[in-house]
């Protein structure tokens, strides 16, 4: 069964790190890319991260330079390193399974992503 689970999300202080993970199954990464999305009240899901086999990763103007995703394929598992988070961060945070496409390309749009997880909550906050 196909499946995305982020972990890893919860309350941290502006300038503060998070590890976010993404365990999946029912389909292998060498085979699909994985998108990393967040959702705050009241915005449109921004695509913040996107990384495939054999291309750099693609990340949004927000977070480039703060935020670093990698994976480790023996583990199934996606992970979104994220420092010096700024209240701006706070947010749903998803990760999805990039079907519409190989690689991810110059962007994210979430209409190209089939299988999405069930969110983790990061709260930026003094």
């Amino acid at each position: 069964q196909l499946q995305l689970v982020e972990s890893g999300g919860g309350l941290v202080q502006p300038g503060g790190s998070l590890r976010l993970s993404c365990l999946v199954s029912g389909f292998s990464l060498h085979h699909y890319a994985i998108g990393w999305f967040r959702q705050a009240p009241g915005k449109d899901r921004e695509g913040i991260s996107c990384i495939s086999v054999g291309f750099e990763p693609l990340y949004g103007d927000s977070v480039k330079g703060r935020f670093t995703v990698s994976e480790d394929k023996d583990k199934n598992t996606v992970y979104l390193q994220m420092n010096d988070l700024k209240p701006e961060d706070t947010a749903v945070y998803y990760c999805a399974q990039l079907t519409a496409k190989v690689f991810c390309g110059d962007s994210m749009s979430p209409i190209d992503y089939g299988s999405w997880g069930q969110g983790t909550q990061v709260t930026v906050s003094s």
